[in-house]
């Protein structure tokens, strides 16, 4: 076999320290969050083909190692994973271009949408758009289902588990952090105990075909010297970023007082970062469950309106935290111009909920460095994934009631509650369309972002036919 190290790109004129040269790598992130569509598996296949396969700046084992400790923190997978990279290949500032161009597409694009709806929302052929993305998502959320149970739930623990987080979570509201806190718990006892159940794993499939070994690579398979464990340059970097992240909110709350919508989207955002896990779509339950009943920032339709934004622009899925932060300040503007009360509670909204990442990362990472193969976090991990399972099918019950009824009424024995439909209340437009994105996603593999398009076409024509009717 050749030696692959011959054609290993090499760091060029530049800091030192580089692994490869930031010019370069500034490029390439931009490469990378103009094509990150899909959520976080298509998000990390992305990043796997043009870092791994492409530009072989990191082997497969370091990218699926970096990979498996992003996916046991509470945020956006995809995103940490790009920070940690950026900053193995070119140091903090590598992580935190990295960090701000993956996000960047996003917060432009989803912020442009966010005005469209509220200025323009009541025309038709916005409404139509809408209705039908809304009916895809549906269908997009009922594939994460599938999808990630089939490779979560690998035997009857895992299983277990899942079933055990849909019960509390749809019949008994236990609070989302909770559950995953104690699947973890649960996780990493068995991890650490050596049992079977508890191997599987859970991280995305990064690709296939042959693999780039790790010192075959640009960044090769020693730890480089600025990754190296440093309690002292983790302490201050987390110190910075701390203050970043939590003096603003404290700030805002002592100068607005605790009832200002600026105060409680800081606020929630804030603990919205930290006990998150499991990916979008998991913590879509989780802002569902507040931002919607809680809070009343907006209306369960609404919450699909933006998930579809989210899912048809670049960057991570959780962006639609900024749409429903965009919403929240636009309907309660205080003494301000509610759209730019709405511009200041979206900006606020992605600040607080993407700077803990860069946190995470520069606070942990060098010590993982250190961890590969830990199985008690490999356990944590797979029980997390587990439980995710059943949280997403209790999201994809909650948007099913609200998409596809009119009418939804509660009702409750003892300490058991849950919503059902009132069946005369079906809307038939959306069950036909739901049904013909399903059908596009499951029978005919069709991708994400093309059944949304297709949805969003087939609403614009079913509302203006029905507006040419009347």
């Amino acid at each position: 076999m050749a030696n692959l190290a011959k054609d290993t790109p090499k760091a060029g004129p530049g800091r030192a320290g580089d692994i490869v040269p930031l010019p370069e790598a500034v490029r390439t992130w931009v490469r990378v969050a103009a094509l990150s569509f899909g959520g976080p598996a298509g998000q990390i296949a992305v990043m796997h083909r043009i870092l791994v396969d492409e530009k072989r700046w990191i082997g497969e084992h370091r990218f699926l190692h970096a990979l498996n400790y992003c996916m046991l923190l509470p945020g956006p997978e995809a995103h940490q994973l790009a920070i940690y990279i950026g900053w193995l290949l070119n140091r903090t500032l590598g992580g935190v271009i990295a960090g701000v161009l993956f996000v960047l597409p996003g917060f432009l694009s989803i912020l442009a949408l966010s005005y469209i709806y509220v200025l323009f929302g009541n025309v038709i052929f916005i409404e139509g758009l809408f209705f039908g993305l809304k009916c895809a998502v549906l269908a997009v959320v009922l594939q994460a289902v599938f999808r990630i149970g089939g490779r979560a739930l690998k035997n009857r623990v895992m299983a277990a588990i899942a079933a055990a987080a849909f019960v509390a979570i749809f019949f008994l509201h236990i609070p989302f952090p909770l559950i995953i806190i104690a699947a973890g718990l649960i996780g990493y006892m068995g991890g650490r105990a050596g049992l079977a159940a508890f191997k599987v794993g859970g991280g995305h499939k990064a690709g296939s075909g042959t693999i780039l070994e790790d010192r075959d690579s640009a960044l090769g398979e020693d730890v480089p010297v600025h990754a190296r464990a440093n309690l002292a340059w983790s302490m201050k970097i987390s110190a910075i970023l701390s203050a970043l992240w939590l003096l603003p909110v404290a700030g805002i709350a002592l100068a607005l007082g605790p009832a200002n919508v600026f105060a409680k989207i800081g606020v929630f955002f804030s603990q919205m970062a930290v006990v998150t896990f499991g990916g979008a779509y998991a913590v879509l339950a989780y802002v569902a469950q507040e931002a919607v009943q809680r809070f009343g920032w907006l209306q369960p339709g609404e919450m699909l309106d933006g998930l579809g934004m989210a899912e048809t622009t670049p960057g991570p899925l959780i962006m639609v935290v900024q749409f429903v932060g965009f919403l929240a300040g636009y309907r309660d503007p205080g003494a301000l111009d509610p759209l730019m009360t709405a511009t200041l509670a979206a900006m606020l909204t992605t600040w607080v909920t993407f700077l803990p990442s860069f946190l995470w990362i520069f606070l942990g990472a060098p010590f993982i460095e250190r961890m590969r193969g830990n199985a008690a976090l490999a356990g944590a991990m797979s029980a997390i994934t587990a439980a995710v399972v059943g949280v997403i099918l209790n999201l994809a019950i909650w948007f099913g009631l609200h998409v596809l009824f009119a009418e939804v009424r509660a009702i409750s024995w003892g300490a058991w509650s849950m919503d059902v439909p009132v069946i005369g209340s079906v809307v038939w437009p959306s069950l036909v369309l739901t049904g013909l994105a399903a059908f596009a996603i499951f029978r005919f593999r069709m991708s994400v972002v093309a059944t949304l398009l297709l949805s969003a076409g087939l609403g614009i024509a079913w509302t203006l036919l029905v507006s040419w009717g009347r």
